[in-house]
């Protein structure tokens, strides 16, 4: 498939088969994430991928602790949004909105689906050794791209999800993965439900010229 396709077709799946990945699917699409381009070849990136028992155990403690602690998706931003970016969150609410079953409410299905991985059949924890500086994270940012064109490309669906950042002890602790490692995000992975109404949402984006400038 050529890239441009790739790029204008790809987007966020909340709806999966429970069809299991291979693993040698899994190890090809991290293979393909890896050749991102990195700082100095410094490759920071670390993966961490949960299946079957171990991800739905995982799903059911992020799920109990976002209830618990009523934590929300959204960006983390220091002072409230301009009404411009909540424009573009509130094109998002009214993409899927229509799309979900009756009575089911968008914050519910958007904040627990996540912590659930939208049902994905893999989860892929993103993280970083603390040794590096945050400007090490658009490294991961770069190589998270990848991922995500190159599972379109291998007829995979993904959804990147950051709020699980919010939840890194548990994770952490659930994964053995190291004290000295930060968790940046997880990206759910697997088949796409052809038949969801939701995997049909596709958010616009606003136009160049909204976002560039030319000198």
């Amino acid at each position: 498939m050529e890239l441009e396709k790739v790029i204008n077709e790809r987007h966020s799946t909340r709806a999966f088969l429970k069809k299991p990945l291979p693993r040698e699917v899994i190890e090809k699409l991290l293979t393909l994430s890896t050749k991102a381009p990195s700082a100095i070849n410094l490759q920071p990136w670390e993966f961490t991928v949960v299946i079957g028992e171990e991800l739905r155990r995982l799903s059911r403690t992020l799920v109990k602790r976002m209830r618990e602690r009523d934590i929300s998706c959204g960006p983390d931003a220091l002072r409230p949004l301009p009404e411009y970016l909540m424009d573009r969150q509130r094109k998002l609410m009214d993409c899927i909105l229509p799309r979900l079953e009756k009575g089911v409410n968008f914050q519910d299905f958007i904040n627990e689906g996540s912590c659930d991985f939208y049902g994905a059949p893999a989860a892929v924890i993103v993280t970083i050794d603390q040794v590096f500086s945050k400007s090490r994270l658009v490294d991961l940012g770069i190589a998270v791209g990848y991922m995500v064109l190159a599972a379109h490309n291998m007829g995979l669906g993904t959804c990147p999800i950051g709020i699980i950042s919010a939840f890194a002890d548990e994770i952490k602790e659930a994964l053995s993965i190291a004290e000295e490692k930060d968790v940046v995000m997880g990206i759910g992975v697997g088949y796409p439900d052809p038949d969801s109404p939701v995997n049909l949402a596709s958010s616009s984006r606003v136009p160049v010229h909204e976002v560039a400038r030319f000198y």
